[in-house]
């Protein structure tokens, strides 16, 4: 696990969004992130989800957060454009975005793959992450310790067979995280950088591996310390780097 121990207030007053706040890594990153202070925006297809998020926040006595119901894959720029308004109105800044919302699509053969669902993937785990990014720019200009999050996997390194889009679109999140890396050094103070989470008992996890024992992998709390370092100010000299949570 990477070693990393966070103080209590470590994100105080900073408004950090988290996509695919409902459930596995993005809902146990949420909670993390209220609990060291910082105010959530959580973002989410399912509203009754994200309203479950919220009561758990809240009961806990951290930050009130943000709940923003959207569905990726059919979001369109209009979408985006009126959430940075609402958010602009609302905050006035972004300090951190973690791009944790993802498809798994199908694992079959690149030659039966399904041309709907790999649109569907690409849509929710590349076009939309960047289109987020680009339009929530100027906001995180305003902050003055700016950080985006994006989430890759072993296989956005060196895919396997079968693993078709998914694989492909962690190979394209790692590359939109070095451009914009690249592209920010020495004129922002935003820093870019990748988590690949690796074996995490998540349901996407079960999907893919489904004769698995969920409790031979990392439960999503096990690896909040690296979610926790690229949030904070600690990490202000990190950017343009994949880092593994273990």
């Amino acid at each position: 696990m990477f070693e990393y121990q966070a103080p209590e207030n470590l994100l105080k007053d900073r408004i950090i969004l988290v996509t695919g706040a409902g459930d596995g890594i993005g809902r146990v990153a949420a909670k993390t992130f209220a609990a060291h202070g910082a105010t959530v925006i959580l973002l989410g297809r399912t509203l009754e989800k994200l309203e479950h998020v919220y009561d758990e926040i809240e009961a806990a006595g951290h930050p009130q957060p943000a709940l923003v119901p959207l569905n990726l894959e059919s979001a369109q720029e209009h979408d985006f454009i009126e959430l940075t308004n609402t958010l602009e109105q609302e905050f006035g800044r972004i300090d951190g975005i973690l791009h944790n919302a993802s498809l798994l699509g199908v694992r079959t053969p690149i030659e039966s793959y399904d041309p709907v669902i790999w649109q569907q993937v690409m849509q929710v785990n590349v076009n939309a992450p960047f289109m987020l990014t680009q339009i929530l720019m100027p906001l995180l200009e305003n902050s003055e310790n700016p950080s985006i999050v994006f989430t890759s996997s072993s296989v956005g390194r060196k895919s396997k067979a079968y693993w078709g889009a998914y694989a492909v679109s962690k190979f394209a999140t790692e590359g939109l995280m070095q451009t914009l890396a690249d592209e920010l050094s020495n004129i922002s103070k935003i820093r870019v950088n990748c988590i690949n989470p690796g074996a995490t008992r998540t349901q996407m996890r079960a999907d893919a591996y489904p004769g698995e024992d969920p409790s031979t992998v990392a439960a999503p709390e096990d690896i909040m310390p690296l979610y926790l370092y690229l949030m904070g100010s600690d990490s202000q000299e990190t950017h343009g780097q994949s880092l593994d949570a273990q």
